[in-house]
């Protein structure tokens, strides 16, 4: 890990408040360059740039570990095709078409999608307080996408950028349940390098399909300062700091933060770009939230 945040010892509360915020930061950003950069073109860059600042400081201990990554290939690709590639990019996709609002929203339903995949895929018990959590906040949901309006969902009139969001957050619960089988002994960033160069490979190809597309982007402050943002804080930085806070508060206290990203997420975005809040929004964070709290703390317990 880098001296200088080696050498940084704030409280992991500060920690995990900045990691939301940044992580908030790359949505209302993602939406607010969605006329500037395609979707496939923005996550090329972003994990472009992100990977040249990472290398210098994880080249030797990458090296070593060589071996071990070749071992596991097939997870990591696994690994890296979910939370690097379609995260990201089916994020952006949908953000052409959808608010930032929005996308937050939906995303604060993770949690109760782990536990779904979770006992989908790994058989896990699911007791009837988490079931009946899932299916209200996937309600909340619903809500969300149908702009609170029941003849909407009915006639199946969707954002498609709603559709494509739910379709990102479905992504990273898989990987969340998946990381389970990532190489115990692999450094943590040495993990995330290495998901970085599998996403680059896959991600390469489709932004010379861009490229050949004619598409260009203007070099100039705004450009560059954006991938810069989107590479540095919520690629690299938000990564080290959560798994800092991790370490001292474990993953139940700290998965709780998240819960502040459609928070930070609302206000950047009436700042930044001029959303709005509507009621259908209170509603769907109301379902989403007692859904969380029904499957994540009453969960537990038996029904």
């Amino acid at each position: 890990m880098p001296k200088f945040l080696t050498a940084w010892h704030p409280s992991p509360y500060l920690l995990l408040v900045l990691t939301t915020l940044f992580w908030s930061g790359n949505f209302v950003l993602g939406r607010a360059v969605h006329t500037v950069f395609t979707p496939f073109t923005l996550s090329f860059w972003r994990w472009a740039v992100a990977l040249a600042i990472l290398l210098p400081f994880v080249w030797a201990s990458l090296r070593e570990q060589a071996p071990l990554i070749r071992r596991h290939g097939l997870i990591l690709l696994l690994l890296s095709i979910l939370g690097v590639v379609n995260f990201n990019t089916f994020v952006y996709i949908g953000l052409q078409s959808t608010t930032a609002t929005n996308a937050l929203i939906m995303l604060s339903v993770t949690p109760v999608l782990i536990v779904a995949l979770s006992f989908l895929l790994l058989r896990q018990t699911v007791t009837g307080w988490q079931a009946l959590g899932i299916l209200i906040s996937l309600a909340g949901v619903l809500v969300i996408i149908g702009h609170g309006d029941a003849g909407a969902l009915l006639a199946r009139q969707f954002n498609p950028g709603d559709l494509w969001v739910l379709a990102a957050v479905a992504s990273w619960a898989l990987y969340s349940v998946c990381l389970r089988w990532r190489p115990a002994k692999l450094e943590p960033l040495n993990f995330q390098a290495a998901t970085m160069v599998i996403g680059m490979a896959i991600l390469t190809p489709l932004y010379g399909w861009d490229l050949a597309q004619g598409y260009t982007v203007a070099v100039n402050v705004a450009t560059v300062g954006s991938i810069l943002y989107l590479a540095l804080f919520p690629s690299i930085l938000a990564y080290i700091f959560w798994n800092r806070a991790v370490a001292e508060l474990g993953a139940n206290r700290t998965g709780q933060f998240l819960h502040l990203m459609p928070a930070f997420g609302a206000v950047l975005s009436m700042i930044f770009l001029g959303e709005r809040l509507y009621g259908f929004h209170a509603a769907g964070v109301a379902l989403i939230a007692l859904g969380i709290w029904l499957a994540t703390v009453y969960g537990r317990k038996p029904a």
